[in-house]
């Protein structure tokens, strides 16, 4: 759908204000149904899908409560009500700095990776909440967090979520059209934590593990979503971090971001400029993401 000054943008798709009044029409004529059902109705009635042909259900349900918010639509209650206690902000014994760890690489036990089960995901947020520079914040749209260890000391944390929606340096490398981003954003995938806990002191080991997730990540993903990602990317703050690891594991670096946020703002200065790295995970990434 092309872009207007009437329509609105929500999770990578915008919305005529005749599409809004369709969803207004649906929560009015069937006031029994609840967010998700209405979620599954609003996906189907736009034909808003997946790279796998599945219904692009949770960018859905984040696009209606975001019109919910400013006043657009009035999505019906919730049917179980929130903790206000957020499970990323609780402090727990499981989390607590650990003795220090100095060795090489090669002297550790096998390194291995695990994907967040649902009972271990306030803990991965509270590791990240508390050690991460960017602390805690939901990863948008579909993803993946990952556990590293060797044996059964955790070294690392690594989470992957949705794309940005657009930034100049990757699209010009990439070479895809506005339409072509826009319906295969989807085979690209956004490291947006990496953390080594600050009691790890082993050398290369950042590097080795993205070389691991690099091969682990597109069956993972395709086992939860049904299909493989094609490109990786990751964004670096310029002046706070050279992204020595990233090179050492074959990322790319392709330039560096005006500073507009992930959504791509047009209000220059918001966030801090960032490297733009990426990773292709397959040879022909580019003639999949320009199709």
């Amino acid at each position: 759908m092309e872009s207007s000054s009437s329509n609105k943008r929500y999770s990578g798709r915008f919305f005529s204000l005749q599409e809004i009044e369709q969803i207004r029409e649906l929560i009015h004529t069937q006031p029994q149904v609840n967010r998700q059902q209405l979620s599954y109705q609003v996906c189907e009635l736009f034909d808003w899908r997946k790279s796998d042909g599945g219904l692009k259900d949770m960018s859905c349900r984040v696009a209606l409560l975001r019109m919910h918010r400013e006043g657009l639509i009035e999505l019906p209650a919730p049917r179980h009500k929130v903790n206000p206690c957020r499970t990323f902000a609780r402090r727990t014994a499981q989390a607590q700095p650990e003795p220090l760890l100095e060795l090489a690489v090669h002297e550790l036990s096998p390194l291995r990776l695990e994907v967040v089960a649902r009972k271990d995901s306030a803990l991965w947020n509270e590791y990240i909440d508390r050690y991460h520079y960017l602390g805690y914040k939901p990863l948008p749209g579909a993803q993946l967090r990952y556990f590293a260890y060797t044996g059964d000391r955790l070294l690392g944390l690594l989470g992957f979520g949705a794309a940005a929606w657009k930034t100049g340096p990757r699209d010009a490398w990439v070479g895809w059209s506005r339409e072509q981003r826009h319906r295969n954003l989807g085979g690209v995938v956004n490291n947006a934590r990496f953390l080594i806990l600050p009691w790890i002191r082993v050398r290369c080991l950042a590097s080795k593990l993205l070389s691991m997730v690099s091969r682990d990540l597109p069956g993972a993903w395709e086992a939860r979503y049904g299909y493989r990602p094609v490109l990786l990317e990751t964004f670096v703050e310029a002046g706070r971090f050279s992204g020595t690891s990233y090179k050492a594991a074959n990322w790319r670096c392709v330039g560096q971001t005006q500073g507009r946020g992930k959504l791509g703002d047009h209000r220059i200065g918001q966030v801090p400029v960032k490297d733009v790295w990426v990773y292709p995970l397959v040879k022909d990434f580019r003639e999949r993401l320009c199709q």
